[in-house]
């Protein structure tokens, strides 16, 4: 049986749904650099990992860093930002307004 991923957040349930973004759509979690812990957003980083996050540089999108909440399938930073809103594994629907955040997580060119 494979290892499960902790995700950190606020008020996290099964999905890596959070206190600040919970609709069917937010179920991804991502995998900060600066700690290598998944969190459910920004926000939730901000409030419980203790120190500033830093975003993942374009030489790092090979990385596996983004868990779809649904299916717990851990996929490239390249791969997330290729999957047009959807998980490449089971197809669930993914928040599109999650890309407003990119510059968060990832150094966008």
């Amino acid at each position: 049986m494979a290892e499960q991923i902790q995700v950190h957040g606020v008020n996290t349930d099964n999905e890596t749904r959070c206190r600040h973004y919970h609709s069917l759509l937010d179920i991804v979690a991502i995998k900060f650099k600066c700690c290598g812990e998944y969190y459910s957003c920004y926000s939730c980083h901000e409030e419980l990992a203790g120190h500033k996050a830093q975003p993942w540089p374009p030489e790092s999108f090979d990385q596996h860093a983004v868990m779809c909440g649904s299916c717990k399938y851990e996929m490239t930073i390249r791969e997330y930002l290729g999957c047009q809103a959807h998980c490449p594994s089971c197809g669930a629907a993914f928040n599109p307004g999650c890309a407003l955040h990119y510059p968060l997580y990832f150094e966008m060119e």
